[in-house]
């Protein structure tokens, strides 16, 4: 995802070393434990995680308008203008509107699925 935007190789190497080069450690009654390697790439506190979370959330509104293009979302039709809406994003939220059906709603979950599995390195 990170090259489809146009960010190169070397930044994005840089990016993935600093998310894969963490050594945490906990404090048990005060005392610390050895340090482990955690499982998740981001911590609570990391401050690439607002910068991160920006070009996941503009992947995502980019695949909600390519399946809005293909027919796999009915969108929703706003306003006198008829604008059409198939989602929202505001801070770290995100809200999907699309016709009471069965594929609309199976596509988003799809679709979600799919985000969830595939990260920023795809």
């Amino acid at each position: 995802m990170l090259e489809r935007l146009g960010f190169c190789g070397k930044w994005i190497h840089w990016i993935k070393g600093c998310l894969e080069s963490a050594f945490v450690f906990v404090l048990v009654n005060g005392s610390p434990t050895k340090e482990f390697v955690p499982k998740k790439s981001l911590r609570q506190g990391d401050p690439l995680v607002p910068f991160l979370f920006l070009i996941a959330a503009k992947a995502l509104a980019g695949v909600s308008r390519l399946a809005e293009e293909k027919n796999l979302i009915n969108s929703l039709e706003i306003g006198r203008a008829k604008v059409k809406v198939n989602m929202f994003q505001y801070a770290d939220d995100t809200l999907f509107f699309c016709e009471a059906n069965i594929k609309s709603v199976f596509n988003i979950k799809a679709i979600l699925l799919c985000f969830q599995y595939k990260g920023l390195w795809a």
